[in-house]
């Protein structure tokens, strides 16, 4: 601090402010202070609630809250063994499919007092590499995983992990541990056998992004109209970028062009994609079921209030993230399960937008 005396700048001594007690970090032990029990009862409330009773647990937990005590997590799975934290890897956090897969997981977790790592591997075998090394590195109880495209280094590391694992969204021939899903070949095979059972007879295919899961519906559309007698190549329109509305218009622009607009039924490997196909067709002047069928997959909310409504194929996104949240707990309090593979199945829901007869 400056002072001037007598024309002469004299350097004046700074005071040292007392720090305040409440910079203090709050540790477990004034939560116990706070709380009259010990701190032990604390660590116990905190980690293992289930172990003390309800009134003890408000009584400690109103402690936590007047103080703004943050338990260090990471302390208590090093002396517990567990860090009550299950990762999820998804492959997109932008795309409306897996919320409700999502909301699933959240819910069983949460209730069972598990939290929630999710990250996002961009439909990437090499990012998902990458991000699945991030969650093992965080000691995961389990780990929920999305199809089975993995690299060969990404299926090592989940092989040694030694914990309960479930690849979701579509069935597996050799899972890694545990598998929930439904069979997109099959659903593919059954819209077309739908759509030529409506009396449609030349059946396009348009796809974006291409992942395994889109190219698996891909090839049971193909194998139906190849049973049928009916399959013919340049009926198929896709694009490696990801799915959109827009994107969806413009492949049925592209497949009428390619095909001289004789197609009369297409099969969208999403909502997204039949949603822009049947806006389109409207653009377009084409009747929508009496000149062109248009089918989805996925059945978003959107797919039942459009006009015409449009059918897609549901496969129970909600229950597939609770199926496999809940195996994951049952493992991990060794408990049996009834299988490690579960097939969800699906339904075409039929509305109008297929519906010639």
């Amino acid at each position: 601090m400056l002072a001037k005396n007598n024309n002469q700048v004299q350097i004046l001594p700074m005071k040292t402010a007392k720090k305040r007690s409440s910079d203090k970090k709050i540790t477990l032990v004034d939560v116990a202070d706070a709380s009259g029990v010990s701190a032990i009862t604390v660590s116990r409330v905190i980690n293992q609630p289930e172990k003390v009773s309800e009134s003890l647990r408000i009584q400690v937990q109103k402690a936590i809250d007047s103080l703004g005590y943050i338990p260090n997590q990471h302390a208590s799975s090093l002396a517990s063994s567990k860090s009550k934290v299950i990762g999820v890897a998804i492959p997109s956090l932008s795309n409306i499919v897996f919320n409700e897969v999502l909301r699933g997981i959240y819910d069983v977790m949460g209730a069972a007092g598990y939290k929630v790592l999710l990250v996002d591997t961009h439909y990437s075998p090499l990012e998902e590499e990458k991000m699945v090394r991030t969650l093992l590195s965080q000691s995961p109880e389990g780990l929920i995983i999305t199809g089975g495209d993995q690299t060969k280094a990404c299926q090592n590391f989940l092989h040694k992990a030694h914990i309960p694992i479930v690849q979701i969204m579509e069935l597996l021939a050799d899972p890694i541990d545990m598998n929930v899903g439904f069979a997109h070949g099959r659903a593919g095979f059954d819209v077309v056998k739908h759509l030529l059972g409506q009396g449609y007879q030349r059946i396009g295919f348009i796809g974006a992004r291409m992942d395994p899961r889109v190219q698996q519906r891909m090839q049971g559309y193909k194998l139906a109209l190849e049973q049928a007698g009916k399959f013919e190549k340049n009926y198929i329109v896709t694009t490696p970028e990801p799915s959109s509305i827009g994107v969806g218009g413009e492949l049925f622009k592209s497949l009428m062009a390619s095909t001289s607009g004789v197609v009369d039924a297409v099969f969208c490997v999403n909502d997204d994609l039949a949603l822009g196909a049947l806006f389109e067709a409207q653009r377009m002047n084409i009747r929508v079921p009496q000149d062109m069928a248009i089918c989805g997959f996925n059945d978003i909310e959107a797919a039942a209030y459009v006009n015409p409504s449009l059918t897609s194929v549901s496969a129970g996104r909600y229950e597939m993230g609770v199926q496999a949240s809940e195996m994951i707990i049952r493992v991990l309090n060794d408990k049996p399960i009834e299988s490690k593979k579960v097939d969800m199945g699906y339904e075409i829901k039929k509305r109008a937008s297929t519906s010639r007869i």
